[in-house]
């Protein structure tokens, strides 16, 4: 039966199950729903996920399955969804998800099946093997969601309404082809962070993981600093050095080389460490293995700049600066109430 509370135990059934793929270790737990059928078949996803897309290591897997794990509880969907009204028309919702760090896509697919309706999947080429295996082990423990989940290479058809997530080029097209229809359409977005210069040791530290997780692919990755005018920018790079192991990254590395080369040869002053470069920069979108930086002389001047530029930033890492801040070292641990581009899903998805 298709229930409200169906679904969340569902949910939280498949949190159990995630929880035995973390960074420590992979690793058998008893009393998993439907392990014997499962286990084996999702740790050779991960590894195919590995080998189709070389951003996606698999540490950078486990933390992004760990991290759903963590969140996937009757606690946390259960505040999630508290009141939300879901006595709704089942409708079929069409998601075209992004592909630049694994399950990208996931919190719009758990808020679409999760809501009562029907999932069209669109993925990118990128990020194609963990999400049908699990929603096929949804379906195994819950049965109601069987008929109710679709992936689908082709062109879309046969929907209500459409959640969308690419670059600003291809939301033009996506505003234009889906005007018709009910949508969410979500672009480029960066995140910054805002230094004093009074930060610990420990704040840039963990400064590091919102910084370099995911290679900085993700729209939660900080890639633009905000500091003072005459910032030392010592005790920066000494927080970042615990990360210099991601240069041994092939990828990554060759990003690095040819950023540097393209800034030395346009002979942009750049300090660089060997595995981050740091640019002065307006933008908020900055290459791999680089963080354009900002400088600010006044805070009030800060936040209203901030404000206008809003539709270019996904979060904001700061310590005693604004309501909205976010820890240093949390922005890839999201809440399921922290909504991408500030736009909760779940509303739209009632209202539909």
């Amino acid at each position: 039966m298709d229930t409200i509370q169906n679904r969340i135990s569902a949910f939280v059934k498949l949190g159990n199950f995630l929880s035995q793929y973390s960074l420590s270790e992979i690793q058998k737990k008893e009393g998993i729903d439907f392990n014997d059928l499962f286990f084996d078949g999702f740790k050779h996803q991960i590894k195919l996920a590995e080998e189709n897309n070389t951003w996606f290591t698999k540490e950078n897997i486990l933390f992004s399955l760990e991290g759903w794990s963590n969140s996937l509880t009757d606690k946390n969907i259960s505040y999630w969804l508290e009141n939300q009204n879901f006595n709704t028309s089942q409708k079929n919702v069409a998601i075209i998800m992004a592909g630049n760090i694994p399950l990208v896509g996931f919190h719009d697919f758990l808020a679409v099946l999760i809501s009562g309706h029907s999932v069209l999947v669109k993925q990118s080429s990128n990020d194609k093997n963990l999400l049908p295996f699990i929603a096929k082990y949804l379906e195994y423990v819950e049965p109601s969601f069987k008929g109710k989940i679709q992936f689908t290479e082709q062109k879309l058809t046969n929907f209500d309404a459409v959640i969308a997530t690419g670059s600003d080029n291809t939301a033009r097209y996506f505003e234009h082809y889906f005007k018709d229809k009910p949508n969410i359409i979500r672009k480029n977005r960066n995140s910054a962070a805002i230094l004093t210069g009074n930060e610990s040791e420990n704040d840039l530290n963990n400064l590091s993981n919102d910084i370099f997780q995911y290679f900085g692919l993700g729209c939660r990755s900080v890639s633009k600093l905000f500091v003072p005018k005459d910032y030392n920018f010592d005790a920066f790079f000494k927080g970042m050095y615990n990360k210099s192991e991601i240069i041994n990254n092939v990828k990554y590395a060759n990003n690095y080389d040819y950023n540097k080369a393209v800034y030395l040869m346009s002979e942009f002053d750049l300090l660089e460490n060997g595995f981050l470069m740091i640019k002065e920069d307006e933008s908020y979108a900055s290459p791999i293995a680089t963080v354009f930086y900002e400088y600010y002389s006044d805070k009030n001047q800060l936040q209203q700049k901030l404000i206008q530029d809003a539709d270019k930033i996904q979060c904001i890492v700061a310590k005693d600066f604004s309501d909205a801040e976010i820890e240093f070292g949390q922005t890839q641990n999201p809440q399921l109430w922290d909504y991408a581009d500030g736009i909760n899903t779940l509303e739209f998805l009632v209202k539909i």
